[in-house]
C-alpha cells in the first residue's frame, strides 16, 4: 500500500476492462485518480465503486480523438490536483473483424487511428506540458502485440505500431530529465471490448495467419495483470525505465 502516495494520475478510458482496474489499483495505492472516457454512466459507477472503499478520484467525460475535449479535461485536472504525476493511455478501440489490409477500409482506418493513436498523442502532448513544469512525471502507453508483430487488423495494427514509435520518440524526447515513457503490449486480454466481439466478423484467413505467430491457445491476460505492470511503470521504483516496449502475453507470442 501506499506506492503512489501524492500522485495524481490521469487514466483515459478508465470506464471499464483495464481502465477500471488501473483506477482502482492506483486509488488503492494512494493515488489521486482522474478517469475519463465518453461513456458517462459507466464512468460514474467506476469513481463510485473508487469513493466507496475511500478512494480519492475525479471522473471527466473526454473525448480522447477531439483535441478540445483532450484539452479541457487535461485543464480541470490542473485546476482540481494542481499537477500531474502520472498519464495512462489506456483509451482504444477494435474495428470489426480483424479486416486484412485488402479489405480493411477508410472509415475503419479514421475510426481507429482517431482514438488509439491521435488519441495518446493528444493526451501525451497536453499532459506532459504540465510535466514539464515539475521536470517529473510517468507517461504509460496502452499498447498492444499486434502494433509490435503486426497480429491484428491492419486499422488495429497500425494504430498500434503508431504508439510503440511516440513512445520511443517521447521517451527520446525527455531523456535526461524526471518525464519518462514507456508502453506496455497485451496480447488477448478479457475485457468487455474484446469479449463482445462477434466470431462471425472475424476474417478466418487474417485469424490463420495470426496463428502462425501467436499460440492462441495460451491463458489471455486479466485487467490487473496488466494493471499491475501499470502500477509498477506509475510508482518511482520504476525511474530508471524508459522508452521501453513491455510484452505481457503469458508468452504467448514467443
Amino acid at each position: 500500500m501506499g506506492r503512489l502516495d501524492g500522485k495524481v494520475a490521469i487514466i483515459t478510458g478508465g470506464n471499464s476492462g483495464v481502465g477500471a482496474a488501473t483506477a482502482e489499483l492506483f486509488a488503492k495505492e494512494g493515488a489521486t485518480v482522474v478517469i475519463t472516457a465518453r461513456r458517462v454512466d459507466k464512468l460514474q459507477e467506476v469513481a463510485n465503486k473508487i469513493k466507496e472503499f475511500g478512494g480519492n478520484v475525479l471522473a471527466i467525460p473526454c473525448d480522447v480523438s477531439k483535441v478540445e475535449s483532450v484539452e479541457e479535461m487535461v485543464s480541470k485536472t490542473v485546476e482540481a490536483f494542481g499537477k500531474i504525476d502520472v498519464l495512462v493511455n489506456n483509451a482504444g478501440v477494435l474495428e470489426a473483424g480483424l479486416k486484412p489490409i485488402d479489405v480493411c477500409t477508410d472509415e475503419d482506418l479514421e475510426y481507429v487511428l482517431g482514438i488509439n493513436t491521435k488519441g495518446c498523442l493528444y493526451c501525451t502532448r497536453a499532459v506532459v506540458k504540465e510535466m514539464i513544469k515539475q521536470n517529473k512525471g510517468s507517461i504509460i502507453n496502452l499498447d498492444s502485440v499486434a502494433g509490435a508483430f503486426g497480429t491484428g487488423g491492419a486499422s488495429y495494427v497500425t494504430s498500434k505500431a503508431a504508439v510503440i514509435g511516440l513512445t520511443k520518440h517521447t521517451a527520446l524526447r525527455f531523456t535526461g530529465t524526471g518525464i519518462r515513457c514507456n508502453s506496455v503490449n497485451p496480447s488477448t486480454i478479457i475485457t468487455p471490448m474484446t469479449m463482445t466481439t462477434d466470431p462471425k466478423t472475424l476474417d478466418p484467413n487474417m485469424m490463420g495467419q495470426m496463428n502462425k505467430h501467436m499460440n492462441l491457445s495460451v491463458t489471455p491476460c486479466m485487467p490487473i495483470d496488466v494493471a499491475n505492470i501499470l502500477l509498477f511503470l506509475a510508482s518511482d521504483e520504476s525511474r530508471a525505465i524508459t522508452g521501453q516496449v513491455i510484452v505481457s502475453d503469458f508468452g504467448a507470442t514467443l
